[in-house]
C-alpha cells in the first residue's frame, strides 16, 4: 500500500509539473509602490481593484506587441486575452516590445513605460517630494497619488480616456473619446467624441485629409435640437444607474435605467456612440443605448467613392460606385479607387444616374434653378467635378444642382428623392444603376488583424522551445511513472510467488515444510539424491512418491568434500537447465548458507 501511495503521489506531482507552465493567473494587489515595476515578460502579474471588477497590466495587441491597459476582470475560466473588455490604454498607438519592457514608478514619482530599447514610450511626467504609489480604484480609475493625509493626486487615467467613459468619470473640454481602428486593432481610429468650440457635444469623422461632424445632425443648428451653446463649462458624466447629463442640455437614459450594473460608454470603431451594460462578469454585454439608429448616417463608414446602404438583416453594407473597386477588400473603410484612367477628355464623358443616392458635403457650389443639361455642362467644365446631385426643392419649386469635388459620405436610401449623376468615361460600359444595386453585398464591419513591425522570430522561437521542453519533461515523467507502476505490479506478483515457497534466485527452488521433508525421507531414514541427480527425487514430493530430503543434503555435502579443491562440485549439483547462467561465487555462498540452514533446522 505504501508503494502504491508513493506512486500516486508521484503521479500527482508530475501532472502538476506538466501543467505548471500554463498556470498564468496571478496578481500583485491593487497598488504599485515607488521604486518598483511590472515586467512585460510576466503579463500574468496584474493589478486588481479591491472589488475585483477591474484589472490593469500588459495586454497583447499583436505578435510581440503589448500595451499597458485596464480591463474588466473576467473569471479565470472565462479569461481570454483576445476577448478582454478594455477600457483604457496608455500606449495604444505605440506598442512596446514583448521583451525587457517595463512599467516603472521611479524614485521621483514619475510613472514611465519603457520599451526594450530603454527609451520612454509613455510617461505621466510627474514628481513629488513625498512618497507616492499607483493605485487601481474600484471605479476603474488608475491613480498616482501621494501617500499622506490629504495627499495630492498627481495623475489619473480618468483624465486621459481612450475610447471609453466609465460611470462617474467626468468628460470635459480637455478630453475626447477616440474610437479604435477595428475590433482587433486598438490603435486610434477615425471617430471622435468631443466638445466643439460652440460648447456642444459632437461626433466627428476625422481622416487623413478630411473631417466632418455627423452627430448631432449637421443640417440643424443646436437650438433646433435642444442643445445649448451658452454653457462654457463643457462637462458630461454617466452615472451608475444609466443617466447621462451634459452641460449643453443633452441627456439620455439607458433602457435599463435604475439598476446598478456594470456600464461603459464607448465610441465604437464603426463611429457610433453606445452604452453597454451587464450584471456581472459572468454575463455578456448588451447595448442599452446608442446615438445613431441608422449606421449609414455615420460619415466615412464606407470610405471615399463608395455607398453605404442599410440591410435590415445584416446591418450596414458598403459598395463601390460603378467604375470603381475597393482599395482593400479586408478594410472597406479605406474606400474605392477608379478602375479607369482619370485623365480622360471631357468629351469622352457621360453621366450615370443613381437614384436615391446622397453624398453629404464637398460641393463645388450650389446652383439653383438649373436644368439637367445646365448641370451636366457645369460638371463637364470643371476638371475636379466627379459628378453632381440633382434634386427638386418643393419649397422653391425648382431643381438645384450640387457638383461634387469628393464622393464621400455616400448614402443610399429610398427616402432620399434626389438623383446622383456619376461622371464616367464612355469606355465604362454601364447603362443604368443596376450595377450598384447588384453589388451591394459586402459588409463594412470586418475585423482587421493588427500589423506591427516587431520581429517575431526570436520571441516565438523561444516560447516554442520552452513549450516543447515542458512537454518533453512532462512526457518523460509520465513514462517513468508508468515504469514504476509496472514494477510495483510485477513486484506484487513476485511476492505472491514467494508466498507459495519459491526462492527468488531464478532457479525455481522451493522451500519445503517439515512434514513434506519427513514424508519424502520416510521418517528421515533415507537420503535424497544418493547416486543420481537429486532433482529426480524432488519432482514427486507433492505427488505421493516423496523424494529423500536428507539424501539431497548428504549428496551435496559429499560432492563438496570430494571436490573441494575446485568448483566442479558446484557445477555437478546444479540443475542442467540453469548451468552456465549463474555466478559461481554467489551460488557457492548461497549453497553454503542453505546447508547451514538445513543442518540447523535438523
Amino acid at each position: 500500500m505504501a508503494s502504491i501511495s508513493m506512486a500516486m503521489l508521484l503521479l500527482v506531482i508530475s501532472v502538476y509539473l506538466l501543467l505548471w507552465p500554463f498556470q498564468v493567473s496571478s496578481s500583485t494587489g491593487n497598488t504599485l509602490s515607488q521604486r518598483s515595476s511590472l515586467s512585460v515578460e510576466k503579463p500574468e502579474l496584474v493589478m486588481v481593484s479591491p472589488n475585483g471588477m477591474f484589472s490593469a497590466g500588459f495586454h497583447a495587441v499583436g505578435v510581440n506587441a503589448y500595451c499597458f491597459a485596464i480591463w474588466f476582470t473576467q473569471p479565470p475560466w472565462q479569461e481570454q486575452k483576445q476577448n478582454r473588455t478594455l477600457v483604457w490604454m496608455a500606449n495604444r498607438d505605440q506598442p512596446i516590445n514583448g521583451k525587457r519592457s517595463t512599467l516603472s514608478l521611479d524614485a521621483s514619482g514619475n510613472l514611465v513605460l519603457t520599451d526594450a530599447g530603454k527609451f520612454s514610450v509613455w510617461a505621466t511626467n510627474t514628481s513629488s517630494p513625498f512618497s507616492v504609489q499607483l493605485h487601481l480604484r474600484d471605479t476603474g480609475n488608475l491613480v498616482l497619488e501621494e501617500i499622506k493625509v490629504g495627499g495630492a493626486v498627481l495623475w489619473q487615467s480618468f483624465d486621459s480616456p481612450t475610447d471609453t467613459l466609465l460611470p462617474h468619470q467626468n468628460f470635459t473640454r480637455h478630453t475626447s473619446l477616440v474610437s479604435s481602428r477595428s475590433a482587433s486593432n486598438h490603435s486610434s481610429g477615425f471617430f471622435k467624441l468631443f466638445f466643439n468650440n460652440d460648447n456642444v457635444l459632437r461626433l466627428m469623422y476625422d481622416y487623413a485629409d478630411v473631417s466632418s461632424i455627423y452627430w448631432p445632425d449637421p443640417w440643424f443648428v443646436p437650438l433646433q435640437i435642444g442643445r445649448s451653446t451658452s454653457n462654457a463649462t463643457r462637462i458630461a458624466v454617466l452615472d451608475s444607474l444609466g443617466n447621462f447629463t451634459s452641460s449643453d442640455n443633452f441627456g439620455f437614459t439607458t433602457s435599463d435605467l435604475g439598476t446598478m450594473l456594470q456600464r461603459r460608454l464607448v465610441v465604437d470603431y464603426d463611429g457610433n456612440l453606445r452604452v453597454y451594460s451587464r450584471k456581472d462578469a459572468k454575463e455578456k454585454w448588451y447595448v442599452s443605448w446608442q446615438a445613431i439608429s441608422n449606421p449609414c448616417e455615420i460619415h466615412g463608414i464606407c470610405g471615399e467613392n463608395s455607398i453605404c446602404s442599410l440591410n435590415p438583416g445584416s446591418g450596414s453594407m458598403c459598395s463601390c460606385l460603378p467604375g470603381y473597386r475597393f482599395k482593400n477588400d479586408r478594410d472597406l473603410s479605406q474606400g474605392c479607387e477608379p478602375e479607369y484612367n482619370v485623365s480622360y477628355n471631357k468629351s469622352e464623358s457621360y453621366f450615370l444616374p443613381l437614384s436615391h443616392v446622397d453624398f453629404y458635403s464637398y460641393d463645388i457650389g450650389i446652383f439653383s434653378n438649373r436644368t439637367l443639361e445646365q448641370c451636366q455642362n457645369l460638371c463637364l467644365e470643371s476638371f475636379n467635378c466627379l459628378g453632381f446631385q440633382y434634386q427638386f426643392t418643393w419649397r422653391d419649386g425648382f431643381f438645384n444642382c450640387y457638383p461634387k469635388s469628393k464622393l464621400l459620405n455616400g448614402h443610399h436610401t429610398p427616402e432620399f428623392e434626389g438623383v446622383m449623376y456619376l461622371k464616367l468615361p464612355k469606355s465604362i460600359s454601364l447603362f443604368n444603376e443596376s450595377f450598384f444595386e447588384e453589388s451591394n453585398t459586402l459588409c463594412s464591419n470586418e475585423t482587421i488583424k493588427i500589423e506591427r513591425t516587431y520581429t517575431k522570430g526570436h520571441e516565438n522561437g523561444r516560447v516554442k522551445l520552452i513549450l516543447w521542453f515542458a512537454l518533453g519533461i512532462g512526457g518523460l515523467e509520465m513514462i517513468c511513472i508508468i515504469l514504476v507502476w509496472g514494477f510495483l505490479i510485477r513486484s506484487g506478483q513476485q511476492s505472491d510467488k514467494y508466498a507459495q515457497g519459491y526462492l527468488p534466485l531464478g532457479t525455481e527452488f522451493r522451500n519445503f515444510s517439515y512434514s513434506e521433508l519427513k514424508k519424502a525421507t520416510q521418517g528421515f531414514s533415507q537420503e535424497i539424491g544418493r547416486g543420481k541427480s537429486p532433482m529426480m527425487d524432488i519432482q514427486n514430493i507433492d505427488g505421493g512418491e516423496v523424494a529423500k530430503h536428507w539424501r539431497l543434503v548428504a549428496w551435496v555435502k559429499a560432492e563438496k568434500t570430494r571436490q573441494s579443491a575446485n568448483d566442479l562440485w558446484l557445477k555437478q549439483i546444479m540443475d542442467p537447465k540453469i548451468r552456465g547462467n549463474f555466478d559461481l561465487h554467489k551460488m557457492q555462498a548461497l549453497v553454503e548458507v542453505a546447508l547451514q540452514c538445513v543442518m540447523c533446522g535438523g
